[in-house]
């Protein structure tokens, strides 16, 4: 592995492992919130060992969170140095009140862990709405540093040289809205359907099934919205993907030629030697129309890419393909959890209905991590698209494959930690009333 290939992997691995902590930390206290909201109206307690469970949850996940953020922004420097050096004055803003919003968020934080029984009850609630905010207020911040990578603004780049640097502009580019929706959707989508999947198998065990039937409600309605939400989101990020990088958008979608009335190729094999995609089922017409909102207007294919600019074509496509299909069947279960509530409730405490769920379990992840790699590798060979090539950005210090290994080994430790200590915080959930309809719920 040469040096360059183990720094592109180092930040790979940091950031599909941070990525999964930081959808977690950004909406599981919502979750908390929402629970601790229901106990304090109705006084029942069961929401209130809820709310205490997750927010046992939300500490491990901060605390990893932070271990991994903070390993991402020492790499930052350490393997990029060219790009944080340009970069850094540029975009830096976002960065400075993100760490802002963590440092809120660990103080909120301490008070609602450490406050129960010691706040008045509303002031108590009120600093779990705070760590929930916060902490969205983080990856809508992180998101628009990277969608500044995708679609840079804020100054002029003249014969070598950044000038004009206006970070306001950098921060609100054209597409730090579609991203930074785009991802928060996600994130809820996927934690929503994590939890939702956790509480289901408890049920379907039949372990303390009134107080994992309650929690397996919030989670869900919230996964299933925004499943429901996501296609939407997806088209408007879609579209400002094919208008400010028409070369990832090619690759996406495996578009090899420039051509009116554009299909849309649905799975295949790309061909990138003979420019063709292989065992694909075309849709005439239908890519020109989902990106240009007109059935005739062509699609700028990858012929009009130079091959030196183009990003790796078949892990984009197969990326993009796998985002695809797994977001749309957690959109058709979550439609069908809504149906379940409004028409079929018998179906509630079925066990093929509760067997969907804790399929689905892991979906949304796989979804996040397919997701990234698109707009990650999609964006290659740029760091910045248009700029800086990734190749002229990287450190010069040798080594850097060992750093690769170590930091590897890291966060799979620090991933079996997490998972032994929730599985150790779901059974120690207190025994309640086995005895419980989820019909009647």
């Amino acid at each position: 592995m040469n040096d360059f290939l183990a720094a592109r992997s180092q930040m790979a691995i940091s950031l599909g492992f941070h990525i999964i902590y930081s959808c977690i930390g950004m909406v599981m206290p919502v979750f908390m919130a929402v629970s601790h909201y229901k106990w304090i109206k109705t006084g029942d307690p069961v929401y209130k060992n809820i709310t205490q469970a997750w927010s046992k949850g939300v500490a491990i996940f901060f605390a990893t969170g932070a271990v991994s953020g903070t390993i991402l922004s020492f790499e930052l420097g350490l393997l990029w140095p060219k790009f944080m050096e340009r970069a850094g004055p540029i975009f830096g803003m976002p960065f400075s009140l993100e760490g802002v919003a963590f440092f809120i968020e660990a103080i909120a934080l301490g008070f609602f862990l450490y406050g129960w029984n010691k706040f008045n009850k509303w002031f108590h609630w009120a600093t779990g709405i705070v760590v929930g905010v916060s902490g969205i207020a983080s990856g809508i911040l992180v998101v628009s540093a990277n969608s500044w990578m995708n679609n840079p603004a804020g100054f002029d780049y003249i014969n070598g040289q950044y000038l004009n640097i206006d970070p306001i502009q950098a921060m609100f580019n054209g597409s730090w809205f579609s991203e930074a929706l785009h991802m928060i959707i996600a994130a809820f989508s996927a934690t929503g359907f994590a939890v939702a999947g956790v509480h289901a198998l408890m049920i379907a065990k039949k372990r303390n099934v009134q107080f994992h039937t309650k929690a397996f409600k919030i989670a869900i309605v919230f996964g299933a919205v925004a499943a429901i939400l996501q296609p939407f989101s997806g088209d408007i990020s879609a579209k400002n993907v094919a208008k400010t990088q028409p070369a990832k958008s090619a690759a996406m979608e495996a578009h090899f030629h420039t051509q009116s009335y554009a299909p849309l190729i649905i799975g295949g094999i790309p061909d990138t030697l003979n420019k063709k995609v292989n065992y694909g089922i075309e849709i005439p017409g239908l890519l020109s129309f989902l990106v240009n909102d007109n059935f005739q207007e062509p699609v700028t294919g990858l012929d009009k890419v130079p091959a030196k600019n183009q990003p790796p074509i078949a892990i984009t496509h197969y990326a993009f393909e796998l985002m695809i299909a797994i977001g749309s069947a957690m959109m058709l279960v979550g439609i069908l959890y809504f149906v379940a509530l409004w028409k079929k409730r018998s179906w509630l405490s079925k066990k093929w209905f509760l067997d969907l769920f804790i399929l689905a379990t892991p979906f949304g992840f796989i979804a996040v991590e397919a997701g990234w790699t698109v707009t990650e590798v999609g964006r290659q060979p740029w760091i910045i698209q248009g700029i800086m090539r990734t190749s002229e950005a990287v450190t010069p210090m040798p080594g850097i494959h060992y750093t690769f290994y170590l930091f590897t080994a890291v966060y799979f430790t620090l991933s079996l930690a997490v998972i032994f200590l929730l599985s150790r915080q779901i059974k120690m959930v207190p025994e309640l009333y086995e005895s419980y309809d989820p019909i009647k719920a």
